[in-house]
Order: C-alpha cells, then structure tokens, then sequence
C-alpha cells in the first residue's frame, strides 16, 4: 500500500540535507513531496539539491515511522497544517526559511496574521512579568493576537495577559506538540487550547526541549508576527537572537526599557540603543504597526473597506451598519456626543466592557473612521 500524501510531507523533511531551504526550493519545483519523490536523479540536481541529498531522497524508505505519526496525532487532540494550507500563517509563508508544515493544537484563524509576540527572561523581575502581562492583556483586548513561546517568566506573563482579556494566544514550542515545557505550564497550555488559541511546533512527536531547538522555534515566533517585543532581555538571551531574527525578516523590533541597576534589561537596553522602537504603553506598538495591521487586515474586515488615509471626508451614516444596533453603531453614536472623547469616558458611557471597547476603536481606527489623539482621547475622524 503507498504512503498517504501526508505520510510524503513528514518523510521529506526526515531526509538529511532536507532543511526549511531545500525543502521550500523542492516544493517551488515540484509543488508536493509525493512529485518530489517520484522525481528522477536527472530532475533533482537540475533545480540545484546537492547530489548526497538527492541520493538520500531516491534512498528514503521509512514510510511506516510517518503514517505511525500521522495515526498518532488525532489521539493528541492535534492536526498538521501544510505550506500550501489556507490556514498556514501567512506572515510565516514569507519568510526565507519557513518550515514546510506544522504540527497544531487548537486553532489557528485568518485574523492571526494581525499578531505580535512578546518576549523576554525566564527569571524576570516582578516589574517585567507585570508589564508583560499587561501589555497581552492590552494587545489582546485591541484583537491583536498574542504570540509567545510558553517559557517561564515573560512568555507565561503574556499569554495569560492575553487570556486575563479574552483573546487570542498562540504558542510557539521549542519540542514535540506531545511534550509540554516546563512542565509547570501544562495548564497554560490547555487554557490556551481551550480559549480558542493554538499550541504549534514544527518538531516531531517525542522531540525534547533540547537547547538547540529554540534558535529555529524563535525564527517561527519571530516570522509569524509583525513585530516582536523584549521584556527584559540579559546580554546573552535568547530573546536577543529572536530580535536578530525578527529584523532579518523586516518585522519591526520593540523594547521596554529597563534599569540599568540589575542585570535583566541589559539586553533589551542594548536593543533601544541600537534602534528599536522604545515601548512604554501599548499606543507605542499600535502607532507603529498600524500600516502593517491596515494591510493584514485587509482580506479579514467586515463592512467596512480598510483606508490607508487617517481620515474620511465625511460622517458614517448609521446606515452603514445595516441598520443593526451592534456595539459598533452604539460607541460610534456616542463618539458623537463629544469632539474629542477620553477612553475611559467611552467605556463608561457606551456600557460596554473595556475589551469591547478597546478592539472596536483600533478596528474603527484602521478603517479610518475613529482618530486617536494624545492622552487616550478619541473622535470621530473628520472632526
């Protein structure tokens, strides 16, 4: 009996020499690792795969080990999304070495390429671990998905940031969707599943959180997001090599500062000297990411069609939402109450919860019908 297609994507990538690179290379040539293995020497070498790694591809015969995979992995609550998958992170897809598929737990939506990863040290001070887990929690509430890497101290601060305001968190593991590390986060890791998140890896079953490991499971981290921020990062960390990584994929790099009295923010420090954007509130990272988010949000908006241009010439009709009485027509006809309202005032007098409010402005904000002013204040854009 031949191997499943699925059977094909894992067995390719177990190939020596098969790396992200070749195997992209392969897939741009071939379209699919059943036509890739089906290929003769002649075709291989022609699209430039090294000859002892297309002898290690026309010799491959452990087929059995992937389709025990492939068995293994509804009885773990999980799936494998591949390259060509819609559900495929798009921002991920674009990077020079995305990996050729990955291993999911829970649910990755289209609306997840609007995210933004948040890192830093595993043994972070309280200030950290707070600023962390406000700044998920503030992300999360503007419908910004948090991306982390479910590691002690920071990583954990900001995926339950996320979860503390109802929204999307993504983890991103440095082992097998089967190992959960530390083990301390296993709840973490259910709590994300089950709030609608997802748990993913490119790694096998079985793999140990192995040091070497990271610097690949960072350049996903990394890749998936339109920017990454540092929360406390010593001189050596390996928040530092996702901040490499993230400028070498053109993803905007941002940094708390830190006092320079202790050792944990000389890292992220050294990153503000050296150009990253300095973060001190979550108005910090949305001013700058706004045309990134206009962009990705583009094929994800509802009635409205996103505008690049911070104003609009003219009111938005009532009509303009149907005529239903959502939340959107409610806070947008009290923004008329006033000519420049405080966020606080908005969630006071609209009645609606604060992460209601908060994700409704950044999307009104984006389709150019609310403007933001210093201090938190809000308008109606063509005032």
């Amino acid at each position: 009996m031949p191997p499943s297609p699925d059977a094909y994507w894992l067995a390719l990538r177990r190939v020596r020499g098969v790396g992200p690179r070749v195997y992209r290379l392969l897939l741009e040539n071939f379209n699919s690792p059943q036509a890739v293995f089906q290929a003769g020497q002649d075709d291989l070498i022609k699209v430039g795969v090294p000859r002892i790694t297309v002898r290690n591809i026309l010799d491959f015969k452990d087929f059995d080990a992937t389709e025990k995979e492939l068995c293994e992995l509804p009885r773990l609550g999980a799936g494998l999304i591949k390259w060509h998958d819609p559900e495929y992170p798009p921002n991920l897809r674009h990077i020079a070495d995305p990996p050729p598929f990955l291993y999911v737990r829970g649910e990755l939506l289209p609306d997840d390429n609007k995210c933004v990863a948040i890192v830093g040290a595993r043994a972070a001070s309280d200030a950290g671990k707070h600023m962390a887990r406000r700044l998920g929690l503030e992300l999360a509430a503007k419908g910004l998905t948090v991306v982390s890497g479910l590691a002690r101290g920071i990583d954990s601060e900001a995926h339950l940031g996320a979860l503390d305001g109802n929204g999307r968190t993504v983890a991103v593991m440095g082992c097998g969707i089967d190992v959960i590390y530390p083990g301390e986060n296993r709840k973490l890791a259910e709590s994300i599943v089950e709030s609608g998140g997802a748990l993913i890896t490119e790694l096998p079953l079985g793999t140990p959180p192995a040091a070497e490991n990271f610097p690949g499971r960072n350049r996903i981290l990394s890749g998936s997001c339109l920017g990454v921020i540092i929360v406390e990062a010593a001189e050596k960390s390996g928040s530092l090599i996702t901040a490499r990584l993230a400028l070498e994929q053109d993803r905007e790099v941002f940094a708390v500062p830190g006092s320079p009295l202790t050792g944990k923010a000389r890292g992220s420090n050294r990153l503000l000297r050296e150009g990253a954007k300095l973060v001190e509130c979550i108005e910090d990272v949305l001013e700058e990411l706004a045309p990134q988010m206009i962009e990705a949000g583009k094929e994800t908006v509802g009635t409205f069609t996103p505008r690049v241009s911070a104003k609009v010439t003219a009111p938005i009709p009532a009509k303009s939402w149907d005529g239903e009485e959502t939340d959107a027509k409610i806070l947008l006809d009290y923004l008329k109450e006033g000519t420049k309202l405080h966020v606080d005032s908005l969630i006071e007098g609209s009645g609606l919860s604060a992460a209601t409010v908060l994700k409704l402005l950044l999307d009104l904000e984006l389709k150019g019908i609310v403007a933001q002013h210093p201090g938190k204040l809000f308008s109606l854009a063509h005032l």
